[in-house]
């Protein structure tokens, strides 16, 4: 069950409830890990005809070769219950995509037609990283007037946050399934997104695979591009590593400037409290929250 918290609430934890050095009230911050939510790291062309074969994991569709780049994501093979299988087969067609990596000749030369997708104009978020879906469906439920694409590598994530958005009548999510770098290069336009949210991001804690942590600076740069005026970028780690290396991609980017957290954004930060987190926050996990406003070129010193 997901609990968003309240604002004001007061906890033993909440001086660790920060985003560097500024604190943040309950509901704009919570304390949680990355836990077994299948939290991705990153995602990819889509070709809606034809889904992905429910035993097969993205390595073995894509044939020998594998990935042109080190990846943000671990090789995962899981098989789908009969329900979630028959779900995926109803819906996927009409609200998912299977992103394919590397130069594709058969991918589209244009990015995504969001108007046509969902079948109307509005402020549009991308979630790099779903997981099973917890905060997306929540978010997405509190904003019906904004948009959300949720990138996620595995399957069976996927797979819940569907059953997800069919139990609960939701109507505003779109489902991406690849690679998040390959997203953003091929399929999102410049100035396109109000919100980029990246929400526990693989952490790649051993120093030799710190390559593989999806927040690099050339894929904040492409995100801030992404971006149009105003728009932000959310993210949120649980580990202390990472969120210091994070915090300085963030601000190395001339386009991006740090908000304060009581900021007003166009759209929500509030995120929910998901049982993972709920579980760390009782073991004394601290989750540290980043919030960037896209902009003009900031000059460098």
């Amino acid at each position: 069950m997901v609990t968003f918290a309240p604002l004001g609430s007061e906890s033993p934890h909440t001086s660790q409830w920060q985003l560097l050095g500024i604190n943040l009230p309950r509901g704009r911050q919570h304390d949680g890990f990355m836990g077994n939510d299948e939290r991705m790291r990153a995602q990819p062309w889509v070709d809606a005809a034809t889904p992905p074969t429910p035993s097969s994991d993205l390595r073995a569709e894509r044939g020998v070769g594998g990935y042109r780049r080190t990846t943000s994501f671990r090789t995962r093979r899981s098989q789908l219950s009969a329900a979630q299988q028959r779900t995926w087969e109803r819906l996927w067609p009409e609200i998912g995509y299977v992103a394919t990596s590397g130069h594709n000749p058969e991918a589209p030369a244009e990015p995504l037609d969001t108007h046509a997708w969902f079948g109307r104009d509005a402020p549009l978020v991308l979630e790099i990283g779903c997981g099973t879906g917890t905060s997306t469906l929540a978010m997405a439920k509190s904003e019906p007037d904004v948009d959300v694409i949720a990138i996620e590598v595995y399957r069976r994530g996927l797979a819940q946050l569907l059953s997800g958005i069919d139990r609960e009548g939701v109507t505003n999510i779109r489902l991406i399934r690849g690679d998040a770098v390959d997203v953003l290069d091929q399929l999102i336009a410049p100035g396109s997104l109000s919100g980029v949210r990246v929400f526990f991001p693989d952490p790649w804690p051993k120093a030799r695979h710190h390559k593989r942590r999806l927040l690099q600076p050339e894929t904040v740069a492409t995100i801030a591009d992404r971006l149009r005026p105003g728009g932000v970028l959310h993210a949120a780690t649980d580990h202390s590593g990472y969120a210091e290396q994070i915090a300085e991609v963030g601000d190395a980017e001339p386009r991006l400037t740090r908000l304060d957290a009581q900021a007003d954004t166009v759209i929500s930060i509030v995120r929910p409290v998901t049982k993972y987190e709920g579980k760390a926050h009782v073991a004394g996990s601290a989750v540290t929250e980043f919030l960037w406003e896209s902009g003009p070129e900031r000059t460098r010193p």
